[in-house]
Formats: structure tokens, C-alpha cells, sequence
């Protein structure tokens, strides 16, 4: 189930992982968030959730939204994600070429 991993080198493995994390965190967080917001608590503060797309977590952030359609109208909010997520396309074809 997971050989397509270990055919990476270690230097992959550690990049792969570590994306998997991250992204899990921020699925995690925006769940959390959700959930929070309809039982009225005390929500976890935006900067948190953009700080935790902005370190990798984008796509499980945008995920997140799609499935607990949450921050999904507020577009201040996407606007920011937006911008993160097109700053880590370019790093990642700048990287890449």
C-alpha cells in the first residue's frame, strides 16, 4: 500500500511526510473550527487557520472548507487563502524548474 513511498529517496520521504502532516493538521483545525462555530465556543483565530495553509496546509484547508462548507462565505477570508495558495504554486514551479 504505501512501496510508492519508499521508492522515494529520504530527502522526498521527509518533504512527502511532512506535507501529509501538515495538511491533516489544517483538515483537523477547520473541522475543529466548524464545529465550533455551531456550538457557539470560542473559534480558532483565522491567523491560526492561515498560518497553517501558509506553512503547507493549503490543500487540506481548501479541502476542509469544501466538506464542513465552512469559511466558504467569507470572501475576505478565501481571498487570503487565494493568495497563499498562488504564492505556493509559483515556489513550487519556480522549484521545479
Amino acid at each position: 500500500m504505501f512501496e510508492w513511498f519508499f521508492m522515494f529517496s529520504f530527502q522526498k520521504q521527509l518533504i512527502v511526510g511532512y506535507a501529509i502532516i501538515v495538511n491533516l493538521i489544517a483538515f483537523f483545525f477547520y473541522g475543529v473550527d466548524k464545529m465550533k462555530a455551531i456550538s457557539g465556543h470560542r473559534r480558532i483565530s483565522e491567523k491560526i487557520l492561515w498560518t497553517l495553509a501558509l506553512v503547507g496546509g493549503s490543500v487540506g484547508a481548501l479541502i476542509a472548507m469544501n466538506i464542513f462548507r465552512h469559511k466558504t462565505k467569507k470572501l475576505s477570508f478565501q481571498l487570503i487563502l487565494a493568495i497563499i495558495l498562488s504564492l505556493q504554486i509559483t515556489a513550487l514551479i519556480f522549484i521545479l524548474n
